[in-house]
């Protein structure tokens, strides 16, 4: 019912060609990263696509095609400015894609081009006022075309090719403690109000709670906003455990809501009846179910704190075995 495009490698800016083949064909083949089992995976039931990306310029010219399915979806853009630290060399220029976030919300909606500033990181050359500074260009250049910024705190202890990766490249990075999270929360969020942004901001699997600077926890495939944007499909909505119902007015014309409850029309309000929490997930992660169709060591953006790949140069070796007309990204 819903594809998760992808957490594993990014689909949209090396393999688009390749999943609207597979889209076409119905069906593509995944394999396990944890077991090595192959599974064929069918489309004929997909009706919504979370989309994953730090380039999704080459899916553009595909979305037609969607629409023609009557398949909904929206991007998750990972749109960081490590640019001058050199962390992202496979990325096109900032300038670049920023004009490709401004595209996408053109032709989807602001509400479906989420931006992500992902992971958060700390080195000897970048602080955390470098760091706030990078979020701020970037936001301004946003206001308006975006709803939510989704972060994260990179978290180098917990893989170990990160850190090896790191260190080969001289990245003399800081772990995040709990006294940074808050600094960097309280600023963020002063930053928000003060640059007119007025983005939901959230967290992406994170255990520190920041609601009280106004930061939740995300949910990255999230049913809410897939309701926003695909209410209208009652299957999907059944498959959700999610109910629709019409907004009530009280007699000064104001909108009364039951709790919990979210606009998804100017008329009509969603509300769970049931959780879909995607339970294969990790512990602080809030997404609902989906099928992701990624294939791990297979992104040669070349990122260096990327946990999805062995090493950059591996992943470029894999990517070059890819064939657009294969039933798998990589035989």
């Amino acid at each position: 019912m819903i594809l998760s495009a992808s957490r594993a490698t990014d689909i949209p800016a090396f393999y688009s060609e390749w999943f609207f083949d597979r889209l076409e064909k119905g069906y593509c083949l995944w394999r396990n990263p944890f077991n090595g089992i192959d599974n064929y995976v069918s489309f004929q039931d997909v009706r919504f696509i979370v989309f994953w990306s730090k380039n999704p310029a080459p899916l553009i010219p595909y979305l037609e095609r969607l629409q023609e399915k009557s398949i909904r979806c929206y991007i998750q853009y990972t749109l960081n400015d490590y640019e001058s630290e050199r962390l992202e060399p496979g990325v096109p220029t900032l300038a670049q894609r920023i004009e490709t976030f401004k595209t996408l919300a053109d032709k989807l909606g602001k509400g479906s081009v989420v931006w992500r500033f992902d992971p958060m990181i700390l080195t000897d050359k970048m602080c955390l006022d470098n760091l706030l500074e990078k979020v701020r260009n970037i936001g301004d250049q946003l206001k308006g075309y975006t709803e939510k910024l989704v972060f994260s705190f990179v978290d180098i202890a917990s893989y170990r090719k990160v850190k090896s990766n790191l260190e080969k490249h001289g990245v003399n990075y800081f772990e995040w403690n709990e006294t940074l999270m808050i600094e960097f929360a309280e600023k963020l969020s002063a930053m928000n109000r003060e640059c007119g942004w007025n983005f939901t901001l959230t967290t992406c699997s994170e255990r520190i709670d920041l609601a009280k600077y106004g930061i939740a926890h995300n949910r990255c495939v999230d049913d809410e906003l897939i309701s926003r944007i695909a209410w209208q499909d009652k299957y999907l909505m059944d498959y959700l455990g999610i109910r629709l119902g019409s907004i009530e007015r009280n007699i000064f014309e104001e909108e009364i809501l039951p709790e919990g409850a979210w606009k998804v029309s100017d008329s009509l309000y969603a509300i769970r009846i049931r959780g879909n929490r995607d339970l294969g997930q990790r512990q602080y992660c809030g997404c609902v179910s989906s099928k992701d169709i990624g294939a791990y060591n297979t992104c040669p953006h070349g990122c260096v704190y990327c946990y999805a790949n062995t090493t950059p140069e591996s992943a470029r070796k894999s990517s070059h075995r890819h064939n657009p007309r294969s039933d798998s990204i990589i035989k």
